[in-house]
């Protein structure tokens, strides 16, 4: 597929949790990572808002195991409060995502330069990302190195099917949609063989509107443009 990158991501721990129901004490992470968990990481390796990420796959490397601890998170208003948040163990992922431009950034069709764009990805992913990469959390710090897709063991490729039921997919943003509102994606997940088949966005049948919003402006003043940025990488060359 076009315009696609290939990476290995890992940590220590994981903790995926639903947008639905966090809210309260105590925190347990889902089985897999959602779309939006995965699109987060990759827009830490590359993230211009003239395109958006889509993620293609993802392989589940390691056993699916989890581990509990005591937290305690920070209390603005006084107290000593302990909660107990469920991680995922030793999580490791193969994934492969692609980019295609936003088409609701007319303001940025000046900075579509999809060989430009591609190159300044591929070149992220051997850094390590251009940002902190974390698994789901903050206090979850992530790996990424560039991996070829399908290679190696993984924990699940001899066995047939695993269904996690609803979970949420991810959440659409203003400027990605161009609707004033935030909404919150569902879907059936599955994992067949150790690989999970992401559908698109657009193809959830579950979408529930949770806020409004309003895409931010972006411009010369406050993005750099991506001549500028594969100038600074990557010299003078084409």
């Amino acid at each position: 597929m076009r315009n696609q990158i290939e990476f290995e991501v890992y940590g220590n721990y994981a903790l995926f949790t639903d947008p639905l129901t966090k809210i309260g004490g105590e925190k347990f992470s889902l089985q897999i990572p959602t779309y939006q968990a995965l699109k987060g990481i990759v827009e830490s390796i590359y993230w211009k808002p003239t395109i958006i990420w889509y993620i293609d796959e993802v392989r589940v490397m390691n056993p699916i195991q989890t581990e509990s601890k005591g937290i305690r998170p920070i209390e603005y208003s006084g107290g000593n409060t302990l909660a107990y948040y469920t991680y995922l163990k030793s999580p490791r992922y193969q994934v492969r995502a692609h980019f295609e431009f936003n088409p609701h950034r007319k303001d940025l069709i000046h900075d579509r330069n999809e060989h430009k764009h591609h190159n300044i990805a591929k070149r992220s992913v051997q850094a390590g990302g251009r940002r902190d990469i974390f698994l789901g959390t903050r206090e979850c710090q992530a790996y990424v190195e560039a991996c070829k897709y399908g290679e190696g063991e993984g924990d699940y490729d001899d066995i047939p099917e695993i269904n996690f039921g609803v979970m949420v997919h991810g959440i659409n943003y203003p400027d990605e949609t161009g609707r004033n509102q935030l909404e919150t994606r569902l879907w059936r997940a599955k994992m067949e063989y150790g690989k999970i088949d992401f559908i698109r966005p657009e193809e959830c049948r579950m979408v529930r509107k949770t806020g409004e919003g309003i895409a931010k402006p972006f411009g010369n003043g406050n993005v750099q443009a991506v001549d500028q940025l594969y100038t600074e990488l990557f010299g003078e060359e084409e």
